[in-house]
């Protein structure tokens, strides 16, 4: 199933991927991307709750900032190889 998601957000993927720099890796940076992703996420989702609530459709475009923002941190974190998650935090 990994593999399959791996293709699917390939274009994701190999952007943080190349590169023949050094880098480095920690575990923890992997599960702050986690935490950050879904915290991106909730936000996404909060803001565009409230923004169909308050009938304002132009506080649809701070949600699906963060949707993408939340998106790519959790591709990266979760699909990612340590390489994509060192480069996602400048790591080198």
């Amino acid at each position: 199933m990994k593999a399959i998601l791996r293709r699917l957000f390939a274009p994701v993927l190999d952007h943080f991927e190349s590169g023949e720099e050094r880098y480095a890796y920690k575990q923890s940076h992997r599960q702050i991307l986690v935490i950050v992703a879904s915290l991106f996420l909730i936000l996404a989702i909060f803001g565009a709750f409230i923004s169909i609530i308050a009938s304002q459709a132009v506080g649809l475009l701070p949600a699906l900032i963060f949707f993408g923002a939340g998106a790519i941190c959790g591709i990266v974190g979760l699909l990612g190889s340590d390489k994509a998650v060192a480069n996602i935090w400048k790591s080198k």
